[in-house]
């Protein structure tokens, strides 16, 4: 028999989804797509020269010339000629063949009735990520019913307050910290509230993971102070110092990134010792605190050992092409345990950690406080 969803979780799924609704009309201030004298469209690559290109070993540099056929907005199926320059950097640079699909900017002139130029940005991918993400909720929903939609939308929801919310309040210069352990909070609040409901389950789940997403952040500012590490280590941060943000506190922002990023890890730790803690609790009600304390205990070391091991992973997924530099030229460990990016890295992994590690008493304990707050009272 289909399970209904409750009043409760129906207010909340319905709330989210306006507040959803608000962040995606809310205007962005640094979003520069509204500029009257350019379009963003998919093209069709119909031809390349090469000629321009300069190959040296296996980096290029010069200018691919292509002849491009819009695909769509009020120039469709204009042929025109649009170049892709090419840096030298392959990490960046694109190359194109007959057939590929673009994303392509145009230039127009005033009264945009003509195209002065044409910028091919790179492979058009939009229409492959949507498959995938129709895919992904397609399995979500059908695995987990109710309990799936809900997860999308709190998913929908992170992402959005991320953009919306996170980023440009960095933008803006507000504190990182203090900014991304509200976003945090929020975050959590309304990802646990939603999965597990409005009940005594989810408090728990939710102070237990902000007691650990606090330790984090206390011991990344300690830890991130004695490791000499600024944020400019990590990609494209420099970038944005020549990019008109020289205000951007960079190492309050890389130290913000140390909890969020394992904010998630500990959600999962808190959840699962509040949700197996409410189950002891409905199958023995005369359970005493310290014994659902020690059952919350128990589940907690077995899921802390593979959480750690899943931040390992990764950390050091992300870095492996730097790694196998340094084994291939043969770099001293000691050499490379003092370089600043790996040091970044040993802290977000062992920093981290200790959050993931130091939530699961923290939600025994609160757990065993309020589960059995009512029976200890009757």
């Amino acid at each position: 028999m289909l399970k209904l969803p409750q009043k409760s979780d129906l207010i909340l799924v319905s709330s989210l989804l306006f507040i959803c609704l608000g962040l995606i009309l809310a205007p962005n201030v640094f979003d520069k797509t509204n500029d009257t004298n350019s379009l963003r469209v998919k093209a069709l690559i119909l031809s390349i020269n090469d000629d321009l290109i300069v190959e040296t070993g296996i980096i290029k540099t010069g200018t691919q010339a292509l002849q491009i056929r819009i695909l769509e907005s009020k120039f469709k199926g204009l042929e025109i000629q649009a170049f892709n320059q090419l840096v030298g950097r392959m990490e960046f640079d694109k190359i194109f063949s007959k057939g590929d699909k673009t994303l392509t900017v145009l230039n127009l002139n005033e009264d945009q009735s003509k195209i002065i130029s044409a910028n091919v940005v790179d492979h058009y991918r939009i229409n492959i990520e949507l498959w995938l993400l129709i895919l992904f909720v397609i399995l979500l929903i059908g695995f987990a019913g109710w309990t799936g939609i809900k997860a999308i939308l709190s998913f929908m929801f992170t992402g959005l307050a991320i953009w919306k919310l996170l980023l440009p309040g960095f933008l803006k210069g507000y504190p990182p910290i203090p900014l991304s352990l509200a976003i945090v909070a929020l975050l959590t609040s309304v990802i646990i509230f939603l999965v597990a409901g409005t009940n005594k389950k989810g408090i728990v789940a939710f102070f237990g993971a902000m007691s650990g997403i606090a330790i984090t952040c206390i011991m990344a500012i300690i830890f991130g102070d004695l490791f000499n590490i600024h944020g400019a280590i990590k990609p494209f941060s420099e970038t944005l110092l020549y990019s008109g943000f020289a205000h951007l506190n960079l190492t309050e922002i890389f130290l913000a990134g140390i909890f969020i990023s394992s904010s998630g890890a500990v959600m999962d730790i808190s959840m699962d010792i509040a949700a197996s803690q409410a189950e002891v609790i409905n199958h023995n009600p005369k359970i005493s605190p310290k014994e659902l304390r020690q059952s919350g205990f128990e589940v907690g070391k077995a899921v802390v050992g593979t959480m750690t091991t899943t931040l390992l992973l990764a950390y050091s997924g992300g870095f492996s092409a730097l790694l196998m530099v340094f084994i291939a030229q043969g770099t001293p460990m000691v050499n490379i345990l003092n370089l600043n990016y790996v040091s970044g890295e040993l802290l977000h992994t062992l920093v981290g950690s200790f959050g993931l590690i130091l939530v699961a008493p923290f939600t025994a304990i609160i757990g065993s406080w309020i589960f059995t707050k009512k029976v200890t009272e009757s």
